[in-house]
């Protein structure tokens, strides 16, 4: 980088103190979120606080760094809109559908009697030490900044962040708007986005997390900063996204082999003839 890489402390608690603090933080949300799941018996919430959950530990990391520069305010800022963006679309997803998520669902039956109180560790706890973990460019600006933020990294991370944040909204619009329609009923969306790529939202959530990176790596100087979107992106494709969703839509959803035979699985590409596409297929 151009500039000087300068290490810093905190002008509050040391920056291991401010790790662990927002760890129990990350825990103590989750545990909160687990006892309200328990007595409504819906553990679909959970994903209702996957991105204040990023909020919370940006926020309290400036808080008790004694407050923050301006890289980690401007993070802490498009997090915030990114959390935002993604609570609403999950808090309508959830609203529309016919009781708890399959998902969780098929979790509660196949854990038996048990699993209200094992959800706790396997679901809940799970997903605020991975969330937690997947904070590295919060936790970078502990440990390091730059005299300025780099341009050459600063742009280019905004510009990931407005690509990804347009490409998600666009495709889950899409996709609402497809299934709002009563004829689309157990039909294939392969349309608008879907036509380019058959996880479109995913490719923009990838999008949104490099752009995260990069703003920390411009702010602090290290690299480790990019761990988190690395991580996120090699979630997204072979654990919780594209692998999950795809092995659920090829059992259920009748034209599945046609849809990706023509359609990569993530990163977008122009679409082929209309009459080669074909239209999509009733389940």
């Amino acid at each position: 980088m151009a500039n000087e890489f300068i290490p810093v402390a905190s002008t509050l608690w040391d920056p291991s103190t401010i790790l662990l603090a927002t760890f129990l933080a990350t825990i103590a949300l989750f545990s909160l979120v687990w006892g309200i799941h328990v007595k409504i018996r819906d553990a679909g919430i959970v994903d209702f606080f996957w991105g204040p959950g990023f909020a919370l530990v940006a926020w309290l990391t400036i808080a008790l760094s004694g407050g923050g520069t301006t890289g980690t305010l401007l993070l802490a800022g498009l997090i915030t809109v990114w959390a935002v963006r993604l609570t609403a679309h999950m808090v309508w997803r959830h609203r529309h559908m016919d009781g708890e998520d399959a998902r969780y669902a098929a979790m509660r039956r196949k854990g038996g009697p048990g699993w209200w109180w094992r959800s706790l560790f396997t679901l809940y706890w799970l997903q605020a030490a991975i969330q937690w973990v997947l904070g590295t460019p919060v936790h970078a600006s502990l440990f390091g900044r730059t005299e300025a933020l780099s341009p050459a990294l600063l742009y280019p991370g905004l510009a990931l962040f407005a690509a990804g944040m347009v490409l998600e909204t666009v495709a889950d619009f899409q996709l609402w708007r497809f299934k709002a329609d009563p004829a689309n009923r157990g039909r294939l969306m392969t349309e608008g986005l879907f036509a380019w790529s058959r996880h479109p939202n995913y490719f923009g959530e990838t999008l949104v997390w490099w752009g995260f990176g990069l703003i920390a790596y411009a702010d602090t100087g290290l690299v480790w900063a990019l761990v988190g979107p690395a991580l996120i992106t090699l979630l997204l494709l072979k654990v919780s996204g594209v692998t999950l969703l795809d092995t659920h839509l090829a059992a259920t959803k009748q034209g599945y082999a046609d849809w990706a035979a023509r359609t990569p699985a993530f990163v977008p590409r122009r679409p082929r003839p209309a009459d080669d596409r074909g239209a999509a297929a009733a389940e």
